[in-house]
């Protein structure tokens, strides 16, 4: 997220959707991780969706904290999707294990 931010905004079914920009690499990683951590664990919305459709690249630390954020929000009973995100990233995500079934794809149009 090297130049950009984290977006957070709540849906009117009350999930919460977090947007990160551009690159999330190491120098972000603190903060991601909070921002992530915070809503499972104080906001608890039925739903947490990262939306990644602005996302370019995604830097190994990212990727085990988002397989790890799947653990995390199972414990406290909210559903996490990953939406929007490149073919080359899902691939990634899986492998840091992210579960598939967590992965919506980008929408068309």
């Amino acid at each position: 997220m090297s130049n950009t931010a984290v977006d957070v905004r709540r849906g009117v079914d009350g999930s919460v959707v977090v947007q990160p920009h551009g690159q999330v690499g190491l120098e972000c990683a603190v903060h991601f991780r909070q921002v992530l951590v915070h809503t499972v664990r104080h906001v608890r919305p039925a739903r947490l969706i990262l939306d990644l459709g602005d996302v370019s690249d995604v830097d190994p630390i990212n990727l085990g904290t988002l397989a790890a954020l799947c653990d995390l929000a199972d414990d406290h009973h909210v559903v996490v999707f990953m939406d929007n995100s490149s073919a080359a990233i899902a691939i990634q995500l899986t492998a840091a294990g992210v579960p598939p079934q967590r992965l919506r794809a980008r929408r068309a149009g």
